[in-house]
């Protein structure tokens, strides 16, 4: 079985650090912590509008990490200028809008397809490898490869949160999904279909050469149905990770994540 890496998200330290603007927590310490406690990659976002991740952090980050950095950002030229001049392990495109809470929705690679190619070309220049953030589909897949990138993560928002609707205990990421009201039968079936849709996207996109991340709503009670889909070598986890460590710590919630995403 393939081995799967855990790529440890630390937007939301910083996320906790501009409620005040202030240095605490320190993202460099949480980039410490991770490193030390299981994480095989590092990820931040950098967003056009500095919400959370500064660019100041990014170069730090990169600079100070001993692990490769996954450097998620839009297709906004500002931006790309940037991490093309950071040079992160990757680059993963996302899209992105002010208004949204966390990115909902993968890239779209078929309105987009020439704004993204030229991304892609762009950082590529820099040699700098591209994954994009695109939804489950085979057609997404094919376009993603046609694009130039060398990985695709699956976004699996749609996935994750309809696991919480059927665990209505369990957190979910999109707090006005409507299908909350639908019957469990029906959640059930939207479920099987979420994964049968991820699982078909991740042995495409393995076929056509595309190395396979996902990530977006994974947390410690849903995490196991990715770790069955042996195409799929990358987590990208976050959220649930920071949630986790206000009560356990950082490190134990990064060792806890990394004990559930190892296979045998």
């Amino acid at each position: 079985m393939s081995k799967m890496k855990l790529g440890v998200n630390i937007d939301h330290v910083a996320v906790l650090r501009e409620a005040r603007r202030v240095n605490d927590p320190d993202i460099l310490q949480a980039l410490y912590v991770a490193c030390a406690n299981g994480a095989d990659q590092i990820t931040i976002h950098l967003r056009e509008d500095r919400r959370h991740i500064q660019d100041s952090d990014a170069k730090n980050i990169i600079q100070h990490s001993s692990l490769p950095v996954n450097l998620e950002c839009s297709i906004n030229k500002e931006i790309l200028d940037i991490v093309c001049k950071l040079k992160p392990h990757r680059a993963t495109l996302v899209p992105e809008k002010r208004e949204e809470v966390t990115t909902e929705g993968g890239l779209d690679v078929f309105t987009y397809a020439r704004e993204i190619a030229f991304s892609v070309e762009q950082l590529h220049d820099s040699l700098i490898p591209v994954s994009l953030f695109v939804d489950p589909s085979i057609e997404a897949m094919n376009k993603s490869k046609e694009l130039g990138a060398e990985m695709v993560e699956l976004h699996t928002g749609t996935f994750a949160n309809l696991y919480a609707m059927l665990n209505s205990s369990l957190p979910y990421s999109n707090h006005s999904v409507k299908e909350f009201e639908l019957p469990r039968f029906e959640l059930s079936e939207r479920l099987e279909k979420a994964l049968e849709d991820i699982k078909k996207a991740a042995v495409h996109a393995n076929k056509i050469g595309l190395e396979v991340a996902a990530g977006h709503g994974l947390n410690y009670h849903n995490v196991a149905e990715m770790m069955k889909i042996k195409e799929i070598i990358e987590l990208n986890i976050g959220q649930c990770i920071i949630a986790k460590s206000v009560f356990s710590g950082l490190a134990d919630a990064v060792k806890e994540m990394k004990r559930l995403t190892t296979r045998p």
